[in-house]
């Protein structure tokens, strides 16, 4: 009871705490993912030239008992729109305090709600994969870039910190903002070494085999690429008990991309789920373990996508005092799409299971220069879900993607390089024999980086004058 002339304190939510888990809603993104659902179903009905979000209670009773289908839906609404979406329902549930595997759950949840009850076609397999999974992977990697802007206000981000977290993870920065000191507390790093570039890069030459098939496509591109890579390994004290404590995210846009669906050339997450590190002598470190890798990949004339768990290491070997050699070794399975990009519908593309490997490896030389190389194949077994010139009738295809660059640091953060991108496909088609495509650029490129020794993580215990 209170006491006479003192009004009762109303209660009042407890704020979030990452270590312990106090504060963490499990109700509230529970209603704001419904919500979202509900409002992004409203403007597609209203808003766009398809009927396919009319949904009515007999579709809703037909979606509840009816079987997973592969949807026809343009490519880029099916492996780019809905990995975002699903980032959105994991964003809600991340920022509330919940943890990956948590928000997993939210994610998967928002994708039933959405295939069931926000469209009248048939629930799509392709879809829980894309949003569920993917979205997950893409939401992580957002939310922790979100995070480690905002950790690097202190106490309290100012203005520009919190509308530039909120603009990388929406979610984040709609929970910061309408529910105050309750989701305030920012998510721990932990002090992750981290490599962040930005390039600009326009386009020297560009040659283009299309396959003997009638494309549209530029000689002269403009790129903007952005990447990072958060929690290299070798930092001391730092470990990996969380999933994506180590995550590389890298994005690629094509400004003067005609038509605009080919906005995005590349976008790509990779993060270690469950793993560990390990070290072999006194100039060896790295983490291997179980990643989680959503690819994309739309190169003007043919596109790609995956979402996949691979098997793998990265590591950093110091061979000299000042020269480092970083490694990246994945191999793993996906379910994904690939296609050519000859139709404006963007429906000339088949689904299947998709085996693919990578292999990375960058050279650091002090802090002048950095040489890196990238290699990416994909095996894409399957049947079409698109029209199109009989991809339907592909059994498979060889599609793989070579990245060669050279930067060079000439003053403070500021560097020039040259990029050289090839990626080809080799399809086999019945009763037309096999089919190649390729296009391969040479790009000039301005680098912003983020790192005095372009990620080089430094372990090693000082070097003694005079040695």
């Amino acid at each position: 009871m209170p006491h006479a002339g003192f009004a009762e304190e109303p209660a009042t939510s407890p704020v979030l705490s990452w270590e312990t888990g106090e504060g963490k809603s499990y109700l509230i993104p529970a209603l704001e993912v419904p919500a979202f659902v509900l409002g992004l179903h409203l403007f597609d009905r209203f808003l766009s030239d398809t009927n396919d979000y009319d949904s009515d209670l007999h579709s809703i009773r037909k979606n509840l008992t009816s079987a997973t289908v592969i949807d026809h839906d343009p490519f880029s609404t099916n492996q780019i729109g809905h990995p975002y979406q699903g980032s959105i329902y994991y964003g809600f549930a991340r920022s509330a305090g919940l943890n990956y595997w948590q928000s997993l759950a939210y994610t998967a949840a928002g994708s039933y709600l959405w295939e069931t009850f926000a469209e009248k076609t048939p629930p799509s397999l392709n879809d829980h994969i894309a949003s569920g999974i993917a979205g997950s992977f893409v939401g992580e990697a957002l939310f922790r870039m979100a995070s480690l802007l905002l950790e690097g206000g202190g106490e309290t981000p100012g203005f520009w910190r919190e509308l530039g977290a909120a603009a990388i993870s929406p979610p984040t920065g709609f929970n910061r903002l309408v529910f105050g000191d309750r989701f305030d507390a920012v998510f721990p790093s932990r002090n992750p070494e981290v490599f962040i570039r930005l390039r600009l890069g326009a386009a020297l030459t560009t040659e283009v085999d299309t396959g003997g098939l009638t494309h549209a496509f530029k000689n002269h591109e403009g790129s903007l690429d952005y990447s990072i890579i958060y929690g290299l390994p070798g930092k001391p004290g730092y470990q990996y008990t969380r999933p994506f404590d180590y995550f590389q995210f890298e994005i690629t846009a094509v400004p003067n991309a005609d038509p605009i669906s080919n906005l995005i050339e590349n976008a790509a997450v990779r993060g270690l789920l469950l793993g560990t590190k390990y070290e072999l002598g006194d100039d060896f470190r790295g983490i291997w373990g179980l990643f989680g890798v959503f690819d994309y990949l739309s190169p003007q004339i043919f596109r790609v996508s995956t979402t996949a768990l691979s098997l793998g290491t990265v590591n950093q070997w110091w061979l000299t005092r000042r020269i480092a050699l970083q490694g990246t070794v994945l191999g793993g399975v996906g379910f994904g799409a690939a296609g050519t990009v000859g139709d404006q519908a963007e429906r000339d593309y088949h689904y299947g299971v998709i085996p693919q490997v990578l292999v990375g490896l960058r050279g650091i030389f002090g802090e002048r220069l950095m040489v890196d190389a990238t290699g990416r194949q994909y095996y894409v077994a399957g049947k079409g879900a698109g029209g199109g010139i009989s991809t339907s009738d592909i059994g498979g295809e060889i599609i793989s993607r070579l990245n060669l660059g050279f930067t060079v640091r000439v003053y403070g953060p500021h560097g020039i390089g040259v990029q050289y991108l090839i990626s080809t496909r080799d399809t086999s088609v019945p009763g037309q024999g096999d089919r190649h495509q390729r296009v391969e650029t040479v790009n000039l490129t301005y680098n912003f980086l983020g790192h005095t020794r372009f990620g080089a993580v430094e372990w090693r215990p000082e070097e003694v004058a005079g040695r």
